[in-house]
């Protein structure tokens, strides 16, 4: 993962006008909701520039993080809240090799852990999540699907089923549940998500 990379696209681009961009974050609230009530603590792993933090605040979630490796993506998401930012914990970091000092029982990702291609940087972002992720927290993870681009922000990407998706995570995590989601871009192209829900075991 490039800082520089990241901070050109967040610099060049309306957080609106990203290819990922969602109105609402409606799948990955349902499926943090199921997994966890409003006490629980939740990271969202490049969640930047995303609506879902407010979401989550709406819902009464009181304990959320938010980690991307763009400064200016974060940046942008603390102004469009406000004074609401103040509730939200902040980290400009990559999340292959990010320290929290803390555990959280709900990990999520939408649109970051495709862009791994690389197998020692996977590996280093799961190290990163057990060590972050309580014994019997949940994983809600979700990346381009078999059907969807090869490449996206000008990188190439791992494409996921969930049986890849679990197998890549391992037998410390079990499949619980799983979605596949149509997302339409801002310029009107479709794109195929799957998303994965994984409770740690271990």
């Amino acid at each position: 993962m490039s800082t520089s990379h990241w901070d050109a696209v967040w610099n060049d681009r309306h957080p609106d006008k990203v290819t990922w961009f969602q109105a609402e974050s409606t799948t990955s609230l349902q499926l943090i909701q199921a997994a966890a009530g409003p006490g629980a603590g939740v990271i969202d792993v490049g969640g930047g520039a995303s609506r879902l933090i407010d979401q989550l605040l709406a819902a009464g979630y009181c304990d959320v993080t938010v980690l991307d490796i763009a400064a200016a993506s974060i940046a942008s998401a603390q102004q469009r809240l406000g004074s609401d930012s103040d509730r939200v914990k902040w980290i400009v970091a990559d999340a292959t090799a990010a320290l929290f000092g803390r555990t959280f029982d709900i990990w999520h990702d939408r649109a970051a852990f495709h862009f791994l291609i690389d197998a020692d940087d996977r590996a280093r972002y799961l190290v990163t999540m057990k060590s972050a992720l309580a014994i019997g927290g949940h994983v809600v993870m979700s990346t381009f699907g078999p059907d969807g681009p090869e490449m996206c922000s000008g990188l190439p990407v791992r494409r996921y089923g969930i049986e890849l998706m679990s197998e890549t995570l391992g037998d410390t995590f079990e499949p619980i549940g799983s979605k596949v989601e149509q997302h339409i871009t801002p310029s009107g192209a479709m794109q195929q998500f799957v998303y994965g829900v994984f409770r740690r075991l271990s």
